[in-house]
């Protein structure tokens, strides 16, 4: 017996097919560095690129990639503006080191359209070709995000590299300093909404996006070292924070492609799988469960597992069990799109019940 999320009961929890559920559980276990850390622990936050697997808000789906999108606009709008005032600012004053910034502020901004179309491919529902639904598109979002960050990485070493074998004087340092806070500001202020809204959807590549947007704000106050070192008579200080704005840069593309990694090959937190297996082996009848199976596609988790039940009961009654095995890790886990299980009798009665299929599967 197997049943999953496709199935219509009295008590309906299809992820997939309605989208009109919206539950609000007790257990959901929701960080947010942004409003509880202090500034040095949100810079330590965002070196490590730390993220948690562990549960998301218990938003609908259509209203999490709502949310979403919506994060998407209104951080794209403010880092556009920073890095258009950056621009002008460039211009005036010949700082390559301010250049390297608002390079990576553009393709920080940038980022966004990949992950907005990503969001936008979730909303349509499964077919036959992508009988998983669009939810990957997140991810393969994230990868391209990965890759533009690199990019940018490249250009600000070049820029660096040219500035330091062919000094040039720098002009207008105060417009350099205001740039420089304005964009820490802005940077800041995106990286803090990205990281909400991401971890309250379960989004890994929104949270990557937001650290991204964080680092870029401790950059702009490297600018504002390099601006200060040329006011006090170190002209070469403008093109080595630019060096040192590279290297930064690339422990973040470091850190969002170790978590892009793990979304691509399936990975998922071992707490998530303990807690789902330890609830399913806490319902009534259930006497063992095994081939606990967790991944990620998007900001939704899709769960399969098998439990055993007496071999005698009769097939409603296993039934009954394994919906209210959903059931509780529907509660349990928010973020769960679908939930496929598989009653196996158990073998109490000393008979193998796969003997028939075990020569394909190894065991």
């Amino acid at each position: 017996m197997q049943t999953s999320a496709h199935d219509q009961h009295g008590h309906s929890h299809d992820h997939n097919d309605s989208y009109d559920h919206d539950h609000s559980h007790p257990h959901t276990h929701e960080h947010s560095h942004a409003d509880e850390d202090g500034l040095w622990q949100q810079l330590k936050h965002a070196l490590s690129g730390h993220t948690h697997g562990h549960a998301p808000a218990a938003l609908d789906p259509a209203l999490a990639t709502s949310r979403g999108i919506w994060a998407l606009k209104v951080s794209l709008i403010g880092l556009l503006i920073t890095a258009i005032f950056q621009v002008v600012v460039v211009a005036l004053s010949g700082s390559v080191a301010l250049l390297a910034d608002t390079v990576h502020n553009f393709s920080d901004a940038l980022t966004a359209l990949p992950l907005w179309l990503a969001f936008a491919l979730a909303r349509r529902r499964p077919d036959r070709r992508y009988s998983y639904g669009f939810g990957r598109a997140e991810d393969l979002a994230g990868v391209l995000i990965v890759l533009m960050i690199f990019g940018s990485a490249l250009v600000v070493f070049y820029e660096s590299y040219q500035r330091l074998i062919h000094p040039q004087p720098l002009a207008n340092l105060g417009w350099v300093v205001a740039a420089a806070i304005i964009g820490f500001l802005g940077n800041e202020a995106v990286a803090v909404f990205r990281i909400r809204v991401g971890r309250q959807i379960g989004s890994a590549a929104l949270v990557a996006d937001g650290l991204h947007a964080r680092v870029d704000g401790f950059t702009s106050l490297g600018v504002l070292l390099g601006a200060i070192g040329v006011a006090m008579g170190f002209p070469l200080a403008d093109p080595i924070v630019g060096v040192l704005i590279g290297v930064a840069i690339l422990f973040i593309v470091r850190d969002a492609a170790r978590e892009m990694w793990y979304r691509l090959m399936d990975a998922v937190d071992p707490v998530i799988s303990h807690a789902l297996e330890q609830t399913a082996h806490d319902v009534a009848g259930v006497r063992g469960v095994h081939d606990v199976r967790v991944r990620w596609l998007g900001h939704r988790l899709h769960c399969e597992l098998h439990v055993e039940v007496d071999g005698c009961l009769p097939t409603i009654e296993s039934h009954h069990i394994v919906e209210q095995v959903r059931h509780d890790l529907f509660h349990l886990q928010p973020a769960l799109a679908e939930v496929i299980v598989h009653a196996d009798p158990c073998e109490c009665d000393g008979q193998n019940h796969h003997a028939l299929t075990k020569h394909h599967s190894g065991g």
